[in-house]
């Protein structure tokens, strides 16, 4: 079992973190510290608490980070002013304390209980090389976890990949596409966000129209991410293998990523700069091999040479492609070798916020 998280203090002045450290002995409590918001995104959104300090407020609302309950801006009386005030109104920080006359108040902070919330998961999806099927993955764990009785959110963030509307047959269904939220950002409502986009049943999607458009707002990313985790239980995520600062943001957000390569001996060599890329921004990491292998190349093989755990192996579906290409979403019947191998990953997602190991 996973240890309990720890509260979380992002600061860079030495002389507060003293005093935070020391605030949070006093409360029986040991704390996790990040000095800055790069350091703190991965552990920002699922720590019981974060304490700001006032020296990167304002990092910490300009890197985008996502909007969350209990969130507490602190400094002392000589470093908080105006701009702090703002800068926590626009990080969605719930107070500002000023030390030293709040050190009671945040010894309380530290050893208050947060109140039980719904976890979500997120898993993001990328191709080992072009035409490796990560969007088949991603469509197919989507409708895998609304039959499960999942929550779930679809996120196209691929601009080259041909529309994740078109996988699921939903093109003729109503909503905003990503253009439509080029200006968002974190002050979006996320009930109505997720209301206002393409949905059927506990699915919705997030996708690209057929506009050009260079790539995913990275605010919107931020948006959409945000109130994702408040109103769905399943985050999927399709990401380009180029990344961006979109991408780059999902897959800090995401549980696990899955690398998807089909058995080819080129494929397996692409994949391996595709790991060095996101291995920068999510550590865990486990690879799909998709078949037919004809170099008779094995999945253990292929997970072998990438130095990564194997999630599962793709056996050819003749007739999930033509079911798709009648209109069908991958994986929405039940039935053959992409379902079975869905409902297991998504299964060890919400058991453990990680996918097992095959």
């Amino acid at each position: 079992m996973s240890a309990p998280r720890r509260p979380l203090v992002v600061t860079a002045d030495q002389d507060l973190l003293d005093d935070l450290l020391r605030l949070a002995a006093a409360g029986g409590t040991e704390v996790d510290v990040a000095s800055d918001p790069a350091a703190a995104r991965a552990r920002y959104p699922r720590a019981p608490l974060v304490v700001v300090g006032a020296d990167q407020a304002e990092p910490c609302m300009r890197a985008r980070l996502p909007r969350r309950q209990r969130v507490i801006v602190v400094g002392r009386h000589t470093g908080v002013d105006a701009g702090t005030w703002e800068h926590a109104d626009l990080l969605g920080a719930d107070h500002v304390a000023v030390l030293p006359a709040a050190e009671t108040w945040v010894v309380e902070q530290f050893t208050a209980r947060a109140e039980a919330v719904p976890v979500s998961r997120t898993v993001a999806v990328i191709g080992g090389r072009g035409g490796a099927g990560a969007s088949i993955l991603a469509a197919g764990l989507a409708t895998t976890a609304v039959r499960a009785g999942h929550r779930t959110l679809l996120v196209d963030a691929d601009p080259l990949g041909g529309g994740l509307d078109l996988v699921l047959g939903w093109e003729e269904v109503t909503g905003l596409r990503w253009p439509a939220l080029t200006g968002a950002d974190g002050r979006v409502d996320p009930p109505a966000l997720l209301r206002a986009l393409p949905r059927r049943g506990d699915l919705v999607l997030l996708s690209f129209d057929r506009k050009e458009l260079p790539g995913v707002p990275v605010e919107a990313m931020a948006a959409t991410l945000d109130a994702a985790r408040r109103g769905r239980d399943v985050i999927v995520a399709d990401l380009p293998r180029k990344l961006d600062d979109a991408a780059a943001l999902a897959l800090q957000a995401a549980d696990r990523t899955l690398l998807v390569v089909p058995a080819e001996l080129r494929a397996a060599a692409a994949a391996a700069h595709t790991v060095a890329a996101v291995r920068v921004h999510c550590e865990e990491i486990a690879v799909v091999v998709r078949g037919p292998a004809p170099g008779n190349l094995t999945a253990r093989q292929v997970s072998d040479a990438l130095g990564l755990p194997l999630a599962g192996s793709l056996r050819p579906d003749p007739g999930m492609c033509q079911a798709m290409e009648d209109g069908s979403a991958p994986g929405a019947d039940g039935k053959g070798p992409l379902a079975e191998l869905c409902r297991r990953l998504v299964d060890d997602l919400m058991r453990t916020g990680t996918a097992a190991p095959a």
